[in-house]
């Protein structure tokens, strides 16, 4: 591929983004942000519109015909999200309005029904405050004990501590998939696999990881998997969690 080929795909991917089509101190504007919020391509802008302009309505309140195609539209983008993660059904994609709103889902829901005095929470020293102070909450309330992994010298997760502190008394792993913060992929597949051999849940925030990686619930084995569209050239103020379906029924 020549240099000039690149420059026409760049060019290309930026024409898709409105937002870009601006100057700041005299320079095209580049944008580097997109690990806080990324920003939306013409498609979600036409999508957007094309609802407040033909579909509003409000879902599953109405029978009419705006309400009906409203509906429509929202149930269809929850088997989009069903397939997108490989989720077994589409009752296991709960609508939320960001991955922070899910976390404390699964803490109020899940955690304070099942967590006890002794029991264990392990998390890691790289967490969004959104995936610490739910738990620090839930700890105090409950009595649980919170648990941190660190970081290896390269500041990655360090697998090895994170075996010497699971134990038996280990009833929830809450860690990131990509760090927002070093961009460092952690080894999710193994953390799963040791926290389910003691019997703890698991849970994944994919914030980071989703907009650039392929994400297979059902192969990675996780109990619960959170994501925010946002982060995804989507609009703000959706997110989505994703849990097995016999852990959402019982929370």
């Amino acid at each position: 591929m020549t240099l000039t080929q690149e420059k026409t795909i760049a060019d290309q991917v930026r024409a898709d983004f409105p937002i870009l089509h601006q100057e700041v101190n005299g320079k095209p504007l580049i944008y580097f942000d997109n690990a806080a919020t990324a920003q939306k391509p013409v498609a979600v802008l036409d999508a957007l519109r094309h609802y407040y302009e033909m579909d509003n309505a409000n879902v599953h309140r109405g029978v009419h015909t705006l309400s009906t195609r409203a509906t429509d539209g929202y149930e269809g983008a929850r088997d989009k999200v069903a397939s997108f993660v490989n989720a077994q059904s589409r009752q296991e994609i709960v609508f939320t309005r960001n991955a922070s709103e899910a976390i404390n889902l699964v803490a109020y829901s899940w955690g304070l029904e099942n967590l006890r005095q002794g029991d264990e929470i392990i998390l890691s020293v790289m967490e969004h405050h959104s995936n610490l102070v739910p738990w620090q909450i839930i700890a105090q309330k409950t009595g649980a004990v919170l648990k941190y992994v660190g970081l290896t010298e390269t500041q990655e997760f360090d697998l090895e501590q994170f075996r010497e502190l699971i134990s038996e008394k280990t009833k929830l792993v809450s860690v990131v998939h990509v760090s927002n913060t070093l961009g460092c992929i952690n080894p999710v597949d193994d953390i799963i696999a040791i926290a389910h051999d003691y019997g703890a849940r698991v849970m994944i925030d994919a914030c980071q990881s989703i907009p650039h990686m392929p994400i297979d619930v059902q192969a990675m084995n996780c109990d619960w998997l959170v994501a925010s569209g946002h982060k995804m050239c989507a609009s703000t103020g959706i997110g989505f969690l994703y849990g097995k379906l016999d852990l959402l029924q019982g929370m």
